[in-house]
């Protein structure tokens, strides 16, 4: 009897053991299906966040079929500095800057209507010869995807953060060569944003 109760005892320390190694075991393995899960997320967005000097960081919000979202946080008038010296780095010239914030806060004191909807909101408009020739002659009619514009803008419950955004000029079932020329106008946009940021 001795011998067997020694025998049961000494077999439950090495059940116990085996059972805490296979626990960690499965502990590795979901970690690792989770990290993938983040990588694969992050090839799927195409973007990841970026870091500036200042300690700001922006990253990628919505990538939406009409429209790509930016934040970052920040000073609105910095940030339109910094979108405005890059698009003025490119060559390009800002045809027209349209103050939509200040627009919709008169017009709604003038309605009636007293929710405050942004607390900046701007939009610059610029064009590239380069890239929109080769729009349009792929197709004269995409001369509604011009002016290129970056809307920038805060919102009142988010004041420490400042969005940048812009419309994609995205056409459903376009030819190869409209597909390009459109891909061209948003990897600049894009780019403005990201080198901007």
């Amino acid at each position: 009897m001795g011998h067997k109760y020694n025998n049961f005892n000494s077999y439950w320390p090495q059940r116990s053991v085996f059972w805490f190694e296979k626990g960690i075991h499965v502990v590795r393995i979901i970690t690792l299906i989770l990290l993938i899960g983040l990588v694969l997320m992050s090839w799927t967005i195409g973007l990841s966040g970026v870091a500036r000097s200042d300690g700001s960081t922006n990253a990628f919000v919505t990538p939406e079929e009409h429209r790509v979202v930016f934040t970052t946080i920040g000073n609105f008038d910095d940030v339109k500095t910094y979108i405005s010296d890059e698009i003025k780095n490119r060559g390009l010239v800002i045809n027209n800057i349209s103050y939509i914030g200040d627009m919709l806060e008169r017009t709604g004191k003038d309605t009636g209507v007293g929710k405050q909807l942004y607390l900046k909101a701007e939009a610059l408009e610029f064009c590239s010869a380069a890239v929109s020739r080769k729009m349009m002659e792929a197709d004269p009619h995409n001369i509604v995807m011009c002016p290129y514009i970056i809307f920038i803008y805060v919102l009142p419950d988010e004041s420490e953060k400042v969005y940048i955004s812009y419309r994609r000029p995205v056409i459903k079932h376009a030819s190869q060569d409209v597909a390009e020329s459109l891909k061209a106008v948003e990897d600049l946009l894009q780019g403005i944003i990201k080198d901007a940021l």
